[in-house]
């Protein structure tokens, strides 16, 4: 038996001697038994241990896996002893009650802290079935993060191997372009936020009329729609890599489709051309070039390095998967003021996915046929979106988030927020108060060089070297990361930046 426990401690965690979480005769063999039971892989980096109870698994996990990190979440505190856990990322429920949601949001920030940057094939996470029949509602609020949180690893691993590279690619093709950045004063003006879903059709009206007193931020795919109602967002955000993100924007700054906004606001005092909120590695029209921009960093070592040796201003919103959670957090950046979300309710309305009008309804008709009719292609797109379950992923996401969150509410109804509208609009904005736009960049052709000398130099400084290699090798070697050189990493950030 490990050192530290003892058989008459089994039953402490309770009035209730029946209880008992482990054998009461040799748990320990009952611990060999039961990870005996499991046939675990060689090939496992990480072992999430979900209550072990006095912890009698851990020593026989160190034993047969001694590579591997082991986490180890409590829920009870104090149970395990630190002679047991030392080398372990443990997490314990200090309130020893039923976990709150303010914890939930604890445990998830400890997860990302210690769960290693793998493949989700190659972490198991154990549950301790004796711990769910005593500690019942904490248990499950324990497996039920873990399970979440690797869903959203999962989603995102198999982004990054899908656009990793075209993200670098993107990157340093962009910067090449920076020729106004922006800077903001924090603001108190309620904030609105839009995205594509269809309810945004229902409060068109209603933001078209409070427009002059509220800020407003959007994704670039709802941009059209706002357009067509007179609507003139603040900030277009834009964070998406793939190539289709691009028709959004395209739209979005196209004569034909701002016609309308444009003669409605030929006497405005706002600014005359659109700002942007936009992540470097996003897809970026080369219409665009001219704007103003405002960088997102999505806090990666490389790139914070080369933002701050080429001087340029920038955010720090990491990747949340989702251009509906980066908006939310740059509102909360830009304004102590309330945040209403229109268009963002994670569900489509029968076979409607997007709002209208839409960048990509001319390629859907365009497509169309008596054999392929538009209907059909928006019902089979509105079954994958339901299929893909990145809907459930990124409500799930809201949902723990709104514990350490302000107060967001909903112009439409909502699974989540809470309905509401602004009141008390009684203060006229002015843009040119709340988004300032910096000189043109006269160097910024050679950003791009200059960009690719500062990440090299990064690699071979032993400060920087370990941070950047790991981010990078994910990025540039999704199959293989773990056994990238350094040599192999230059190699391929010249090969990618030169094509």
């Amino acid at each position: 038996m490990p050192d530290g426990i003892r058989a008459s401690d089994i039953a402490r965690t309770g009035n209730d001697l029946e209880k008992s979480l482990h054998s009461r005769y040799d748990p320990h063999a009952e611990a060999v038994r039961f990870i005996d039971s499991l046939q675990l892989k060689n090939s496992i980096e990480c072992f999430i241990l979900i209550e072990p109870g006095f912890g009698f698994l851990i020593p026989v996990l160190k034993e047969r896996f001694p590579d591997s990190k082991i986490i180890i979440l409590h829920a009870e505190k104090n149970l395990s002893k630190d002679k047991i856990t030392s080398g372990c990322a443990v997490y314990y429920n200090s309130s020893s009650g039923i976990l709150s949601n303010s914890q939930t949001s604890e445990i998830k920030k400890f997860l990302e802290s210690n769960v290693p940057e793998t493949d989700v094939s190659k972490i198991k996470i154990i549950e301790w079935r004796p711990s769910m029949n005593y500690f019942k509602e904490s248990y499950l609020i324990l497996i039920t993060q873990v399970v979440e949180f690797l869903k959203r690893l999962d989603a995102g691993k198999r982004t990054l191997a899908v656009f990793g590279k075209r993200w670098f690619k993107n990157f340093f093709r962009n910067i090449d372009n920076v020729k106004n950045t922006v800077f903001y004063n924090k603001t108190c003006l309620p904030v609105i936020v839009t995205g594509s879903s269809p309810n945004l059709e229902q409060v068109l009206p209603l933001i078209a009329s409070i427009q002059d007193y509220c800020l407003i931020i959007s994704a670039s795919s709802s941009v059209m729609a706002l357009s067509r109602a007179c609507i003139k967002p603040d900030l277009i955000i834009a964070t998406d890599g793939g190539n289709w993100a691009r028709k959004h924007l395209q739209s979005a700054v196209s004569d034909t489709a701002n016609k309308k906004l444009n003669d409605s606001l030929k006497q405005s005092a706002r600014l005359n051309k659109y700002a942007f909120a936009v992540n470097l590695c996003a897809a970026l029209p080369s219409q665009l070039f001219c704007d103003p921009f405002l960088i997102i960093n999505d806090g990666s070592f490389w790139q914070s390095v080369i933002l701050h040796e080429l001087s340029l201003p920038s955010v720090i919103i990491g990747q949340r998967g989702t251009v509906s959670a980066t908006a939310a957090e740059l509102a909360m950046l830009l304004s102590d003021g309330n945040i209403y979300l229109a268009g963002m309710d994670f569900a489509n309305n029968d076979i409607r996915t997007h709002v209208k009008p839409y960048a990509f309804d001319g390629i859907f008709s365009g497509y169309a046929n008596r054999f392929i009719p538009v209907y059909s292609t928006a019902f089979k797109r509105s079954s994958l979106l339901k299929e893909g379950g990145s809907f459930n992923i990124y409500e799930t996401w809201f949902k723990d988030q709104l514990s350490s969150w302000r107060k967001i509410y909903s112009l439409t109804d909502h699974k989540i927020f809470t309905k509401a509208t602004p009141e008390n609009l009684s203060v006229k904005k002015n843009i040119n108060d709340i988004i300032g736009v910096t000189a043109n960049n006269e160097n910024s052709a050679q950003f791009r060089k200059k960009s690719a000398d500062i990440l090299l130099s990064a690699i071979d400084n032993p400060n920087f070297s370990d941070n950047i290699k790991n981010e990078l090798s994910s990025l540039l070697f999704p199959s293989n990361s773990n056994n990238v050189t350094k040599e192999e990493l230059k190699n391929k950030i010249l090969e990618v930046i030169r094509n």
